[in-house]
């Protein structure tokens, strides 16, 4: 899984990636996966981002933490939230009704940070 759109006018700064999760069509190893591999072509492309998903699916699941509950999870994720530079959200099945990615476009909407919303291919 691949950004569509150049990534050249985002180096310079931390992104907060956003992609969904318990609303993924193909189920939450799947979400971690393809989120996995969308940080990966970021590195490839010289951008630097953070995933919610790549960093916190695996210490749910091999801490036996709830991996919906957001009272868990988002307050962690607000911590990362305000360190980064801005939210790229990946167009991903199930990104419009994830309840997650809505928080977080909230979070930085609030914060006045900006939002980048970029397409993906498989």
């Amino acid at each position: 899984m691949k950004f569509i759109s150049d990534c050249e006018y985002l180096k310079g700064k931390l992104w907060y990636v956003g992609t969904p999760y318990s609303k993924y069509p193909l189920g939450l190893e799947m979400a971690f996966q393809h989120s996995s591999m969308l940080i990966g072509d970021l590195l490839r492309k010289g951008v630097t981002g953070y995933s919610p998903i790549v960093h916190t699916h695996p210490v749910a699941i091999y801490s036996e933490i709830d991996p919906y509950s957001h009272e868990i999870w988002m307050p962690f994720d607000k911590k990362m939230m305000e360190v980064t530079g801005g939210m790229l959200v990946a167009m991903m099945d199930g990104w419009e009704t994830s309840k997650g990615i809505g928080m977080e476009i909230d979070e930085f909407e609030s914060m006045g940070k900006r939002i980048v919303y970029m397409g993906v291919e498989k």
